[in-house]
């Protein structure tokens, strides 16, 4: 699975380039703050396997939320740290690798 490049940013870590993307407009069951949000990373120059996190907070641009805050570039470093640690290899293809960080969340519903 490749990310789109068109709204991916870059980020460095740990010397290693990757480019992580959030999905510009939430899926319905995020803009009702029913599931939290999530984003994609990848290598940057030979993308492999990819890493899907599913954080903790709303999607910036739910329905119900006004003070939803925005995923930060430290965040994405450490969930990338995270799953390296936790077994991601994102130089071989294969199946999205999934990290659930979503402890904490809580649903409108």
């Amino acid at each position: 699975m490749a990310l789109v490049k068109k709204g991916s940013r870059h980020i460095t870590v740990d010397g290693i380039p990757y480019r992580w993307r959030i999905r510009r407009r939430p899926t319905y069951s995020q803009a009702l703050v029913w599931s939290p949000l999530t984003y994609a990373v990848e290598l940057a120059d030979s993308p492999g396997s990819a890493l899907v996190v599913i954080t903790n907070q709303p999607h910036p641009c739910n329905w119900l939320i006004e003070s939803a805050s925005a995923v930060v570039p430290s965040a994405v470093a450490d969930g990338i740290r995270t799953a390296r640690t936790t077994g991601w290899v994102p130089e071989e293809p294969g199946s999205p690798f999934h990290l659930d960080q979503s402890d904490g969340f809580v649903s409108s519903n």
